[in-house]
Order: C-alpha cells, then sequence, then structure tokens
C-alpha cells in the first residue's frame, strides 16, 4: 500500500473532499431529513410497540423499551448517514468528477480519506444532534460521558463508511449498492443488540451476534451512555474490547478500501 505522507500535497485533497462532502450534503435537505427523520420513527414506532412486552435481564430493572433502544436508533442513524454517504462515489462517477480526481496529481488514498471522513464527519454530526433527546428517557451524560459517545460515534461511522466505500467503488448501479447495503447492513445492525438483547436469542442467533463486527460497536456505545452506571447486564461485554475490535473492524475496512483505489481503476 501507498505510504501516508503528511504534507500539504496530501492533507490539502483529503480536506478538500472531506469539506465537499459535508456541502454537498447540507445542500441536500431530503438527505437530513431521511438520514434523521427514518430512525426516529422506528424509535417511537417499535419502542412505543415493544414497550410493554419487552422483558430485559434483571441487572437492567427499571429500563423502558425507549431507553433501551435509543442506542440502537443512534446506531442507525450511524449506518443510515454512511450509506447515503457512500452513494456518493457511484453518484460522482456517473457525473465525471471522480475522474477527474483520479486524473489529478494526488494520491488515491487522498480520495479514500477525503470521502471517508466526509462521510464520518456528517454521521458523528447527525448522531451528537440525536443526544438532545437523551433526558427524555432519563439518560443523563456528563461531559467525560459526551466526549467518550463522539469517539465511539467516530469510531463507528469510520468503519461503516469503509464498509460503504468498498462496496460503491466496485458497483456502478445506485439500486445495486442500496440491495447490497440493506442485504449486509440491516441484518448487521438487527444482529447487533440494538432491537434486543443476546439473552433472549436463540443459541444459533447469538453465535451470529457474537461474529458481528457492530455488536460490538453496539456495546461500546451502550457502555458509554452508561458509563460506571448499573444498568448494563454482565453478557454485555468490556468497553474496552469492544473499541478495541471497533477499531481493528475500522482498520481493515480502510485498508480494504486503500487497496483496491489504488490496484483498481474505477468501474463505470
Amino acid at each position: 500500500m501507498e505510504p501516508i505522507s503528511l504534507n500539504p500535497g496530501f492533507i490539502l485533497p483529503v480536506a478538500s473532499l472531506c469539506w465537499r462532502e459535508l456541502v454537498r450534503f447540507y445542500r441536500q435537505r431530503s438527505r437530513v431529513v431521511g438520514a434523521l427523520g427514518t430512525p426516529l420513527v422506528f424509535w417511537l414506532l417499535i419502542g412505543s410497540g415493544f414497550g410493554s412486552s419487552f422483558r430485559q435481564p434483571s441487572t437492567e430493572a427499571g429500563m423502558g423499551y425507549l431507553e433501551y433502544f435509543f442506542p440502537g436508533t443512534v446506531m442507525m442513524v450511524l449506518l443510515f448517514s454512511s450509506i447515503f454517504s457512500s452513494i456518493s462515489v457511484i453518484e460522482e462517477r456517473a457525473d465525471g468528477f471522480l475522474l477527474s480526481v483520479l486524473v489529478a496529481p494526488i494520491s488515491r488514498l487522498s480520495l479514500v480519506l477525503g470521502k471517508v471522513l466526509g462521510g464520518t464527519t456528517m454521521a458523528l454530526l447527525q448522531a451528537a444532534v440525536l443526544l438532545l433527546l437523551a433526558p427524555a428517557v432519563k439518560i443523563s451524560l456528563s461531559f467525560w460521558q459526551l466526549i467518550l459517545l463522539l469517539a465511539v460515534f467516530f469510531l463507528i461511522s469510520f468503519a461503516l463508511n469503509s464498509l460503504g466505500f468498498v462496496f460503491a467503488w466496485r458497483l456502478d448501479s445506485i439500486q445495486g449498492f442500496h440491495a447490497i447495503m440493506n442485504l449486509l447492513l440491516v441484518p448487521m445492525w438487527v444482529l447487533s443488540g440494538a432491537l434486543f438483547p443476546p439473552s433472549g436469542a436463540s443459541t444459533w442467533v447469538r453465535w451470529i451476534m457474537r461474529i458481528n463486527p457492530l455488536t460490538y460497536g453496539m456495546t461500546a456505545l451502550r457502555r458509554s451512555f452508561y458509563w460506571k452506571i448499573g444498568k448494563m447486564s454482565s453478557e454485555s461485554g468490556s468497553l474496552t474490547v469492544s473499541l478495541g475490535i471497533t477499531c481493528f473492524f475500522g482498520l481493515v475496512m480502510i485498508a480494504t478500501a486503500c487497496y483496491l483505489a489504488q490496484r483498481q481503476t474505477l468501474k463505470g
């Protein structure tokens, strides 16, 4: 893999592409509504519908389903934003922008990091807005919890955006990209512990949840929301281990994205 050189010739293209992603996103208000509105509707409808039938572990006594599902809703915001952001790779290929970037005298790593960091920043900001609703489900957050949560948002979103870039680089159809992302990311989200705890699942489902990398991102989110508060069951896992696996997942995905961008011609 091409080495990363932290000089203006590398950093400036990364910053420019990242800023371009942010500007394009906030000019398309429908994307903002879709990325934030859909998870909120899911949270209210599913949370209200399952609320009376939800049975949490005894160590999480007093936690209603709306409160349990809130971190899962935050994860959905990160996931939806990553999908919408990665679509821009296909759109910009079609209108010729990516081809013009590829023939410019900049590293392809600049292209990858600029796109991924732009999508990561958008997801982080949207998830941060959702934190304003935390008091509504009786989740109180300290300053250091907010810092920890923002760091976890960044790690999860970075990994998901890198994964989205890998698929978008190989595909030339927005419809095909949507189909693959729905087939892959939605089950990953469902089986991450966002909707139900592992203790309530079948044995084979629990095994899938254990090998699902998003499960550890979900655990890191829950641990961050209830840092030093005894509302997490012992089966939920360690914050340190969960952060480590999430970091590893992100590194593998960004390395794969960089490898593909360097070794393969842009499809389309």
